[in-house]
C-alpha cells in the first residue's frame, strides 16, 4: 500500500484522533503515572496515510530558538513493523532543517523499549532531562543535533 504524507494542523480531526489513540496506548503502559496532555497549537504536524486511512503522525514544536521538540510520534498499531515510524521522524527532521532548526530534543518513557530503540539507532544521544520532564523519574530525553 501507498503511504503518503500530509501536513496537517493541530486541531484538525485526523491529530485529534491520532493523539487521542497515543494518549489511550501511553495510558495502559503508566496507569497512574500517565498524565493525558493536550495538544499544542505551536505543533506542526505531519501524518502518515496508509491509502485513505490516517497510519500515524508525528509533531514539531520550537523549543527555544534554533531547537525543535519532536512531539507525538506514534503509529497505529494495525501500521507497525512498516517503517512508518523512520518515514515520520525523517519528515520532521526534514521540517526543523527546513525551519534552521540546529537541534531536536525529545522525551520518551522507559516503559518503551521500541522507542528509545528507534531513537538510538537514528542518531539520537541520552541527555538530562529537561524542562518539564525533569521531575518525572520514568522520562528519558534525547537529542540530535542536525
Amino acid at each position: 500500500m501507498e503511504i503518503t504524507l500530509t501536513a496537517e494542523p493541530p486541531g484538525s480531526p485526523v491529530i485529534l484522533g491520532l493523539c487521542a489513540a497515543q494518549q489511550a496506548e501511553l495510558a495502559g503502559r503508566y496507569a497512574e503515572e500517565h498524565t493525558p496532555l493536550a495538544v499544542h497549537p505551536g505543533i506542526r504536524f505531519v501524518v502518515a496515510w496508509a491509502g485513505r486511512d490516517p497510519a500515524g503522525c508525528a509533531g514539531l514544536q520550537l523549543l527555544e530558538p534554533g531547537v525543535g521538540e519532536l512531539k507525538r510520534m506514534y503509529v497505529v498499531p494495525g501500521h507497525r513493523g512498516r517503517g512508518l515510524s523512520r518515514l515520520l521522524l525523517a519528515e520532521v527532521e526534514r521540517l526543523a532543517r527546513e525551519d534552521g532548526l540546529r537541534e531536536i530534543r525529545l522525551e520518551t518513557g522507559d516503559r518503551q523499549p521500541e522507542a528509545i530503540a528507534l531513537y538510538t539507532s537514528s542518531g539520537y544521544r541520552e541527555i538530562p532531562r529537561f524542562g518539564p520532564y525533569e521531575d518525572w523519574p520514568l522520562s528519558h530525553c534525547f537529542a540530535k543535533a542536525l
